[in-house]
């Protein structure tokens, strides 16, 4: 990955629907190179995807839950039982296994304190959990899916 690619990665992290000619322009390509080199990013697997990005106050979902889970199970069945329950839950955004006290992390996005409860005992229901934890976020300082590409290395 050169410098041009970064860039490239970047203004899509940044507006995923940009055309090849604004991408060439941007980083002193024609619309042909530009794409091509798109289309290499999206078949080397750097770029996954690309999607819209929702606000959620917008589609109703007005909370969101740092879920923080214990388990005294750590054994191959259980971890596929829990990633079973975490895999058909929309609500789930994203999930996590984490060290120190919290053996899993689980963001999930709710419209209120109503939805997360039916959500947690749901969720309890599914999979023996030891301990479950919750934090509510009361503000969002910082929200972004764009990675910090200055950390790469050069090709």
């Amino acid at each position: 990955m050169d410098p041009i690619d970064r860039q490239l990665l970047a203004l899509l992290q940044h507006d995923g629907s940009l055309s090849a000619r604004e991408l060439g322009e941007r980083v002193g390509l024609t619309p042909g190179p530009a794409w091509r080199r798109v289309q290499q990013l999206e078949q080397q697997g750097v770029i996954e995807r690309r999607v819209a990005l929702l606000d959620p106050r917008e589609v109703g979902i007005g909370l969101t839950a740092l879920v923080h889970i214990r388990t005294n199970q750590h054994s191959a069945e259980w971890l596929a039982a829990f990633s079973d329950a975490i895999a058909e839950r929309p609500e789930i955004v994203e999930a996590l296994r984490t060290s120190g006290e919290t053996d899993y992390l689980l963001r999930v996005v709710v419209p209120d304190i109503a939805a997360y409860d039916a959500f947690y005992k749901q969720l309890i229901e599914q999979v023996d959990l030891y301990d479950v934890r919750t934090d509510f976020v009361m503000e969002e300082l910082k929200h972004t899916t764009e990675l910090p590409l200055h950390f790469t290395a050069e090709s």
